[in-house]
């Protein structure tokens, strides 16, 4: 079950004695944020806003909207990062789930042990309480368990969809990752990543998962796109609107690259990038988009739609330079 950290939306509020807040996180826990909403308002009788927008990640906060709201406080659930506060305005409120790893991963350790004898454990924001309890039980089972370092905004073991430094720290010291959770999202990042053997952890089925299979299809899928590319006349650079997805300077060096090989380009921004709206732009016959780099990769475009790695690899075929593995970075902005 998620619990969300209201203890410390209350300890805040009573230290800053906001007249109104604002608050925010995923589209799962939305029926959780309504009820710490209403009790906000029982319980200090000052207005509690619900932005009901996607709340993707700390790329992703919804700022515009608590402006607009005027309120004090924004309080974003559910994105765990290594910053507790941005200013004093924006408060990162930590949503855990407490479901026991504790089946699944004894099950994983008896299977594989006799393949691999040094592994990683890694997760998200809402399992990374537990990475201490599950390294404890791979220990015991014989493995030799290396904990990657956090860097930015990401703790210890933890990673982004489109960062991952804590597993390129100790990549070369390890045969294997272990993804604790349900996110094949972030699975197949850690494996397109570190093209290493990498398994998902998932509590609620108590089954794990390699993911690499599905990662290759996603990398295929990619370079497919990058190849059709090629043949474009004219490229819609996408500049994305969100607050932490606004990358105006890479979208202009890479227009500055394509126009150097007489590649016509536009550039357009958008808040939210669907194939629907793209599909306005009949001139346009592909696009880099410096927004989300799993954007392309996760969703259904009817024209190519690359990221910023992606765009790097296109450059290089138009310039006919072999391209390297473009995945294969600790940053995919």
């Amino acid at each position: 079950m998620i619990r969300i950290d209201d203890n410390k939306i209350f300890q805040i509020i009573e230290s800053n004695k906001p007249s109104s807040i604002a608050l925010n996180g995923p589209e799962p826990l939305l029926p959780k944020i309504q009820m710490v909403s209403d009790e906000i308002e029982k319980k200090y009788g000052i207005i509690s806003y619900i932005i009901g927008e996607r709340s993707w990640g700390s790329c992703d906060l919804n700022l515009q909207a608590a402006e607009m709201l005027n309120a004090d406080i924004l309080f974003n659930i559910g994105h765990t990062i290594a910053l507790d506060n941005f200013g004093n305005k924006v408060f990162m409120i930590n949503a855990f789930d407490d479901i026991s790893f504790e089946e699944v991963a004894s099950k994983c350790a008896d299977t594989l042990k006799s393949k691999f004898k040094n592994i990683s454990l890694v997760t998200d924001s809402q399992h990374i309480h537990q990475i201490p309890k599950v390294k404890e039980i791979f220990e015991e089972k014989g493995f030799s368990v290396v904990i990657g370092k956090g860097k930015g905004q990401l703790n210890d073991a933890q990673i982004f969809g489109c960062e991952f430094y804590p597993v390129h720290n100790i990549s070369n010291k390890i045969e294997a990752f272990i993804f604790l959770g349900q996110s094949r999202f972030h699975s197949i990042g850690v494996a397109l990543s570190t093209e290493k053997p990498t398994y998902m952890l998932d509590p609620y089925f108590e089954e794990f998962l390699s993911i690499n299979e599905e990662a290759e299809v996603v990398k295929k899928k990619s370079i497919l796109s990058i190849y059709k590319a090629l043949d474009a006349r004219k490229i819609g650079i996408i500049i994305g609107l969100k607050e932490g997805q606004f990358a105006k300077i890479k979208a202009l060096e890479i227009r500055k690259e394509l126009t150097k090989l007489k590649i016509e380009t536009q550039l357009l921004a958008f808040t939210e990038i669907s194939n629907e709206k793209l599909q306005n732009f009949k001139e346009i016959d592909a696009f880099i988009q410096v927004a989300c780099p799993r954007l392309g990769t996760d969703n259904y475009f009817s024209k190519p739609v690359l990221s910023t790695p992606q765009s790097v690899a296109l450059i290089k075929l138009l310039k006919k330079e072999p391209i390297e593995e473009f995945f294969k970075i600790q940053h995919w902005l």
